[in-house]
């Protein structure tokens, strides 16, 4: 992948042009510049954001990083996304305007430079399925295409017509193209962002920041705040149909791959030697949560429990934990952390999943500190999911909805 600049202006390009994001890891290392949510300065600037809310830090200290992040200019390109550029500055002041209101001003300049560059995303990515071509995971992922944008319009203004736009479009995805017995969100490129000879017709991506899980966990939390698009429960019920399929049954317990060849997608057979580490990003843990958050939206009890008990065979299986080697958010220990946080506020028995944050605390005491401040893999994701275990678990500003966690 080419590296990005600190400021690009590209020429728009469609979808079908656009080059593809590498999907993994989740946190680009050549994505350094300040208006970068996973690695740079704007996700930093959501730890003190927290800590100034609580009364541990100073709104000065907020100011002094917002304006070391003016100082460059505002990426709004077609490559921006809730994890980069000016939908990334929106979220990060939208946590801080939170209870004191402030940067109101700022905010509705960037509210229309978001809504501008998601109808113009929408444009393309609609344009795309007319051709009847396969997407790529930038289109409609968390960290980069759509599914991003929508949930930082989910947070703004649940009910406008941006958000609705973006809902339409994720129940058009997961229809398939004409003539294809792939899902709709089936993309053209491997989980690097590349062709290659392993992954000759591409891939079905499971996870939450990649992959459908994203957008499953999006439309379940526009629908349980009212938000909703022509076919939504469908959609959903599609993508959930889909990753029922993909359910693979152990002794550990349930899991799920983390993505899904052609091949593998038709034969439908055991997809790999067992569970993968419990991550947000495409472990079990940011999968139940996603289907705890649909099954909640569409009163499915029987669904509800069936995730949460997919986290809880996860999070009691010494083989599952032993594979966290790590303490970020995106697929380490405080990730796992916070999203056991998060479903156990919504179990039908809490008890059963707090029983083990004191030994998931532990998990992440372990870890070797991370290298890099940032916010997906570095020490502000850390302290942020530290910082909020504190709380119970919720967070007082928010700065989890960027991980469609609540």
């Amino acid at each position: 992948m080419t590296a990005r600049t600190a400021h690009p202006q590209p020429t728009p390009a469609s979808s079908a042009t656009r080059s593809p994001r590498p999907v993994v890891p989740c946190g680009p290392d050549d994505i350094q510049h300040s208006q970068a949510l996973a690695t740079g300065a704007v996700g930093i600037t959501l730890l003190h954001i927290e800590r100034a809310e609580t009364g541990v830090g100073s709104w000065a200290g907020v100011r002094e990083w917002l304006t070391s992040i003016a100082a460059s200019p505002l990426v709004a390109s077609d490559d921006a996304g809730l994890f980069v550029g000016a939908p990334a500055l929106a979220f990060v002041l939208h946590t801080a305007a939170g209870t004191t209101g402030h940067h109101r001003d700022t905010l509705r300049i960037l509210d229309a430079a978001v809504a501008k560059l998601t109808l113009r995303r929408l444009d393309q990515a609609h344009a795309r399925i007319d051709r009847g071509e396969q997407t790529i995971a930038s289109e409609y992922d968390l960290l980069y295409g759509l599914t991003g944008l929508g949930a930082y319009l989910l947070q703004r203004d649940p009910h406008g017509d941006a958000l609705h736009a973006v809902l339409a479009y994720l129940v058009r995805l997961t229809q398939p193209l004409p003539g294809s017995d792939l899902p709709g969100w089936w993309v053209r490129h491997d989980p690097s962002g590349r062709t290659s000879a392993a992954f000759p017709g591409g891939h079905g991506n499971v996870g939450i920041a990649h992959g459908i899980t994203g957008p499953l966990a999006l439309l379940a939390l526009a629908k349980s705040a009212g938000a909703l698009a022509d076919g939504h429960t469908g959609a959903m019920l599609r993508i959930l149909t889909w990753l029922d399929g993909l359910r693979q049954a152990t002794p550990a317990g349930p899991w799920w791959p983390q993505w899904v060849t052609t091949d593998e997608h038709h034969l439908a057979s055991t997809l790999h030697e067992g569970p993968r580490r419990p991550s947000w990003c495409y472990g079990t843990p940011g999968l139940a949560r996603a289907q705890q958050l649909a099954a909640i939206a569409l009163g499915d009890d029987r669904r509800k429990r069936a995730a949460e008990t997919a986290l809880l065979r996860c999070i009691t299986d010494p083989a599952q934990l032993a594979q966290i080697g790590e303490p970020g958010l995106c697929h380490g220990a405080a990730g796992l952390l916070h999203t056991v946080h998060r479903v156990a506020q919504d179990a039908d028995r809490p008890e059963q999943f707090t029983a083990h944050l004191p030994a998931l605390r532990s998990l992440l005491h372990a870890q070797a500190p991370a290298r890099q401040p940032g916010f997906l893999n570095g020490t502000a994701g850390t302290a942020l999911a530290l910082h909020a275990t504190n709380r119970g678990g919720t967070p007082a500003t928010g700065w989890d909805a960027c991980l469609l966690l609540s």
